[in-house]
């Protein structure tokens, strides 16, 4: 699968989310990639080996800054995973413009940004990949995150269509209820070995991949 990956996308990663995100760099790693990861505060502890960069994707200025300081770091960047993610409470009789925006502007506005300069930054006849974390559930009582999510693969497709073929978009949205036998470290490594899979894919694009073995996509 790793000799599969188009030799035309350069091997080096942006991955946003921190220290959350260890499968998903390990598993780039082993794929031959230089990663960068984005760390939304000082107090996270950086994942070793990789190039921390530290930005917080609620500040459109430091999202914006985002994919030249990781070019500068490592060379074209040929991979972008949009992993960070704000999760919080919150219902359709106490939602807020505070909880929406606060949402919005990590799970939907950052990705958004990151792509639009990832595919900037992006010379031909380099080729990329945009990866994002999208979430098939939803709950009343996860309203704005609910709604974030939901834009987001619609965001996933828009940006497939104008990207294509050259920058190819797909989304990762885990199992809505892990197996009874499945741990969340085991999902978080189906998620990495799925993100390996898009990248070897050179005709994918615009496609939802659901790590319980179910691929979805707009018919």
């Amino acid at each position: 699968m790793i000799e599969a990956i188009h030799a035309a996308i350069p091997r080096a990663a942006l991955v946003t989310g921190g220290q959350q995100q260890h499968a998903i760099v390990r598993a780039l790693r082993q794929a031959g990639f230089m990663v960068a990861v984005q760390y939304a505060s000082d107090n996270e502890d950086a994942i070793d080996g990789i190039t921390a960069l530290r930005a917080d994707l609620t500040d459109e200025i430091q999202t914006a800054g985002l994919i030249a300081r990781a070019n500068a770091a490592l060379g074209p960047i040929g991979v972008l995973i949009n992993a960070a993610c704000t999760r919080e409470p919150d219902q359709w009789d106490d939602a807020t413009r505070a909880t929406w925006d606060m949402h919005i502007e990590t799970n939907l506005r950052a990705p958004f940004v990151l792509i639009q300069h990832f595919a900037n930054a992006l010379a031909p006849p380099h080729e990329g990949v945009v990866v994002n974390l999208l979430d098939q559930r939803m709950s009343t009582q996860l309203v704005s995150y609910t709604l974030s999510k939901a834009a987001l693969w619609t965001l996933t497709q828009t940006m497939a269509l104008a990207l294509a073929p050259r920058i190819r978009v797909n989304g990762i949205a885990p199992a809505a209820t892990p197996r009874h036998d499945q741990t969340n470290h085991d999902q978080a490594g189906a998620v990495a070995r799925a993100a390996i899979a898009i990248l070897a894919l050179p005709s994918m694009t615009g496609q939802m991949i659901v790590p319980d073995g179910v691929s979805r996509h707009q018919p």
